[in-house]
């Protein structure tokens, strides 16, 4: 320090607003930590820069007691001038892992185009109402969820659900608040609105899983609560170390104070929160919702993958290929099936009802069974041969479905009904099995009918004709198995694995009790997932590298008085950004 500010009575004057001010959150957090009888990183510095600042001011005022006129303010000063310095550049830095959110709502319409008698009338988006038709034009953005029902056009997804390719909507299709029109002009109906849209949805489940944590995140809270302690031991030793070897009172204090400065375990506490957050935002891009940390860290060390079949595999757009029912038998058949929210169930929303099939009453819906239904009078139950009791025909179509039906007790006859592969199924089932997972179908369809799509994507292990509850108990048997579907029938089998997968449009109770949720119904989601959270954990990993790196190096210099206090606080501020930094570049994660 030069003159003027050699002058310790102007260090003591522009030293204590530093401290007492500026670094007044390192009290308040140390003073927290010391309520709760435990140490943090807040209780390091304060100790470091309060020993500094305490033993200063006694130089000052009475230099005869410790006999000399050296003091240490502007390493007090610059220590936590430093590590703001740090916590600025590392909240700057942090303010990008939050972009992820700030695109999804960058996605929400401001106006919306309300279709009334007397023309089209512009409305804030917060005044749209359930039932209301609003119109979207060429390049605008789809307001709130909602159900074509005049024209047609293709709609861009990619932000919401990850896939580049725009998608063709026709009446009675759903349309998504948040995607944008690309080509034709529509009118829908709207259906979800406010907090209630699918786009809302998405948002909150994202900021729930960024504030979550992750069980590695326990173990590095545990580690700190017995790091700090050995910290202090360590300072404590080398005050007491060096002033038995006789460097003096300064020497000795200089290496306490640097020691607790370099130990403080910022970066520590930065791994795994900086990653998750990043990790959580880059799958929402990539439409894949993360509910929480836990399931982050759950999918990265799946091993084995349970696949449901329809809906999954499949489209989930089942068609009529082949039927002994008569067509009356087939109409109520088709009436009571509207009730169902089975993906199977659509395939009778263009079969014959001839007259109509009279009022559904007293539906009940037996998950991976079938239902029964009162139809026009008639009692009705369908569903797969063992709940009907019936036997298999030997004339259906192998890779049908089939749905047998008793009318009045009387057993009438079946219907077969066939799905359609996805088209990107069987290369997803190979990118699966190329990430080292033994992939099984897991199913409640006849044996037939899945041995015949499993053969259509690759897959050798088959378990059919299981009922839901069976269907945990199989996932059971696997070893850290994922498991993927979408109904309600493998809700029981998404809380059983190690994390539950739930295809987008599937059930709500399947989304409810996934920890992921695919947006889109491409399987190959499930590859960007696994390899998100992989990447995510290995980040983790690296961060946890850093942040103990800096410490096990840091610490013997600083022991050993070759490390001066203010390059210690520079070099802990460093570790923290180094940590941020290195979390920042999972926004740049890419599949293939």
């Amino acid at each position: 320090m030069r003159p003027p500010f050699d002058n310790l009575w102007l260090q003591l004057v522009l030293t204590t607003p530093v401290l007492f001010y500026c670094g007044a959150e390192f009290w308040r957090g140390a003073w927290g930590a010391l309520k709760q009888r435990t140490a943090d990183m807040n209780t390091l510095v304060v100790l470091g820069t309060g020993s500094a600042y305490l033993y200063s001011v006694l130089a000052t005022v009475a230099p005869m007691v410790l006999h000399t006129h050296h003091a240490y303010y502007e390493s007090a000063a610059v220590i936590v001038t430093l590590i703001l310095f740090g916590r600025w550049l590392e909240a700057r830095a942090k303010r990008r892992t939050g972009e992820a959110i700030e695109k999804l709502l960058a996605l929400q319409a401001t106006i919306a185009h309300r279709v009334t008698e007397n023309g089209d009338e512009d409305v804030a988006i917060e005044a749209i109402r359930r039932g209301e038709n609003l119109r979207v034009r060429p390049g605008e953005t789809v307001p709130v969820d909602g159900k074509i029902v005049e024209g047609h056009s293709t709609l861009d997804e990619s932000l919401l659900t990850g896939e580049p390719l725009a998608v063709e909507k026709h009446v009675g299709d759903m349309v998504t608040g948040g995607t944008i029109n690309q080509t034709g002009s529509f009118v829908f109906v709207a259906e979800r609105v406010g907090e209630g849209t699918t786009l809302a949805k998405i948002v909150r489940l994202v900021r729930k899983a960024q504030a979550s944590k992750a069980p590695i995140q326990r173990l590095a809270d545990q580690i700190t609560a017995i790091f700090v302690p050995a910290v202090l031991l360590i300072a404590l030793g080398a005050l007491v170390g060096w002033l038995l070897v006789g460097r003096g009172f300064a020497f000795a204090f200089s290496c306490a104070v640097t020691t607790l400065v370099i130990a403080c375990p910022c970066a520590l506490g930065l791994a795994t929160p900086t990653a998750i957050m990043v990790g959580v935002g880059r799958g929402a891009e990539l439409g894949v919702l993360i509910r929480d940390a836990e399931s982050l860290e759950r999918l990265a060390g799946v091993q084995s993958i349970a696949l449901d079949k329809t809906g999954t595999l499949t489209e989930g757009k089942p068609q009529v290929v082949a039927s002994s029912l008569s067509e009356q038998d087939l109409a109520l058949l088709a009436t009571a099936e509207v009730a169902s929210e089975h993906p199977l169930a659509r395939a009778f929303a263009d079969a014959p009802s001839p007259g109509g099939g009279g009022e559904v009453e007293a539906f009940i819906a037996v998950p991976g069974q079938g239902i029964t239904a009162r139809v026009g009078g008639h009692a009705l139950r369908a569903g797969n041969a063992g709940f009907i009791g019936a036997s298999e025909p030997t004339d259906a179509p192998a890779e049908a479905t089939l749905l047998h039906c008793e009318i009045d007790g009387t057993y009438r006859g079946y219907v077969a009904v066939a799905d359609t592969l996805r088209p990107t199924s069987a290369e997803a089932v190979k990118q699966l099995q190329a990430l080292g997972l033994e992939v099984t179908l897991l199913t409640g369809d006849r044996e037939t009918a899945a041995k015949a799509i499993a053969a259509q994507v690759g897959i050798t292990q088959v378990i059919a004709q299981v009922r839901p509850e069976g269907k945990a108990a199989e996932i059971a048997k696997l070893v850290k198995p994922a498991m993927v579907g979408d109904g309600i029938n493998d809700a029981p089998a998404l809380a059983a694995a190690e994390v539950g997968i739930a295809m987008g449009g599937g059930a709500d109770v399947a989304m409810e009790t996934a920890g992921i949720t695919l947006t889109g119904g491409d399987l190959r989601g499930v590859v960007r997932a696994i390899l998100l959270a992989r990447a995510t954990v290995a980040n983790i990993r690296q961060n946890y590298a850093f942040a103990f790196g800096y410490n096990l190096i840091g610490i013997p210099i600083a022991v050993s008085g070759n490390l001066n206090p203010m390059l210690a606080a520079l070099a802990m501020a460093l570790s923290s950004v180094s940590v941020v930094t290195n979390a920042l570049r999972l926004k740049r994660f890419r599949v293939g």
